[in-house]
């Protein structure tokens, strides 16, 4: 029987793996049986997998929490009081914003559920929401799984993943609602710069849409690049939600705690619907999310260690031939040119057949993906276990090089 006939558009042609191959690392079974087999995996943007990554900080929260027993009961649908006053003072700090935790943030069981929860009160059937490319998978998919529709707006390695604003000008139609953006970018680590920044919020304005800016990356900006938050900039606070998580900076992927924060008009109608939407988020996530937060040190401490990892990488990869990358300018990725070597698809698997490594293809992360390939370069503790993977997948790229008669 076919019963997808009576499923809507939005979701009958996805695939999660069970009966054909998907490219994606963290949907379905692959990841988890080629971990089984013995391969590892640098697909996941989680800092320091498989290795043990809970802050002493975190850890004496947690077990007191355990202790007491009420870790076992429900927080509040909009997040527990206590981790909205964190962040909003973390958030006010760092942006020089005026917070009310009790007006204008929101926690939601990880940043993809905020993302798309940030986006469902604006999206009808048929609305446009304009996307960089490359991107973040999900922002291709989310305006789609809304009734929307997905317009990717190409980014350029030339201009350093900078926006082109005359790109966005002439895909601007009457039906576009939205512009979705992951700020700092993922894959290609780029932090948009102020001028970008301005530039965008301006044609936002201009077209009187809402902005969505998924910045999960922003705690680790290097090379001492601004950082431009495009909340705070002249007629953007009313129109922009800043979608934001605890799992990369900090490292806490497994604990699901993500965050939105915007104007009041907007957090009133999230707060309407959380309960049914997103439910609450683990009380004992949230009891070491705000241990987190308020330990400066930590990021302090992941700071220097991911500056070492990027340039082991960079030192890694750069070289090779038919190969280009840039220095990670954020975060815990690398995104390489891989070309001259063969297609995203190509590479990715000769170095999951050979390396028995997973790296994701570039293809999901946009139509300007192709030819290069993302690495989760901050994965394992140790940097010598990392470099031990990072020279296994040089070993293979030079072959693949070597075969191409580029040595």
């Amino acid at each position: 029987m076919d019963i997808k006939h009576l499923m809507n558009d939005r979701f009958k042609n996805l695939q999660g793996g069970l009966f054909l191959a998907v490219t994606k690392a963290d949907v379905g079974e692959g990841a988890g049986n080629f971990m089984k087999a013995g391969g590892d995996i640098m697909a996941w943007a989680d800092p320091f997998f498989p290795d043990p990554a809970i802050p002493e900080s975190v850890q004496k929260a947690l077990h007191e929490a355990v202790d007491d027993g009420f870790a076992a009961h429900y927080s509040m649908p909009i997040g527990d009081l206590d981790l909205r006053k964190t962040l909003c003072e973390d958030v006010n700090k760092k942006t020089g914003l005026k917070l009310d935790p009790s007006r204008n943030m929101l926690v939601t069981p990880g940043s993809d559920s905020g993302l798309l929860f940030a986006m469902m009160p604006f999206i009808s059937p048929g609305d446009e929401i304009m996307v960089p490319d490359p991107s973040y998978p999900s922002n291709f998919l989310n305006g789609k799984l809304l009734g929307g529709v997905t317009v990717p707006v190409p980014l350029y390695e030339e201009d350093n993943y900078q926006f082109r604003m005359e790109e966005f000008e002439k895909r601007v139609t009457d039906k576009t609602k939205m512009v979705l953006i992951s700020h700092p970018n993922n894959p290609t680590t780029t932090v948009f710069r102020r001028e970008s920044i301005e530039a965008l919020c301006e044609f936002v304005i201009k077209h009187d849409l809402i902005l969505v800016s998924d910045q999960a990356f922003q705690d680790h900006i290097y090379d001492g690049i601004e950082f431009v938050h495009p909340a705070t900039l002249p007629g953007m606070w009313e129109r922009t939600l800043t979608v934001c998580s605890i799992s990369k900076g900090i490292g806490l992927s497994g604990f699901r705690i993500g965050y939105v924060y915007t104007d009041d008009v907007i957090m009133d109608v999230l707060y309407g619907a959380a309960v049914n939407v997103i439910g609450a988020s683990s009380t004992l996530s949230t009891i070491g999310a705000i241990a987190a937060v308020k330990d400066e040190e930590i990021l302090k401490s992941h700071y220097v260690r991911l500056e070492r990892r990027r340039r082991l990488a960079w030192e890694s990869f750069h070289d090779i031939p038919g190969v280009r990358m840039k220095l990670p300018e954020s975060g815990i990725l690398s995104w390489l040119y891989i070309g001259d070597l063969g297609t995203s698809e190509e590479v990715a698997n000769r170095i999951m057949n050979d390396a028995k490594i997973m790296v994701n293809q570039g293809t999901p992360y946009g139509a300007q993906g192709e030819g290069y390939i993302r690495i989760v370069t901050a994965c394992f503790a140790r940097d010598e276990d990392a470099q031990e993977r990072f020279d296994r997948i040089r070993a293979v790229l030079m072959k693949m090089a070597e075969e191409k008669g580029l040595k």
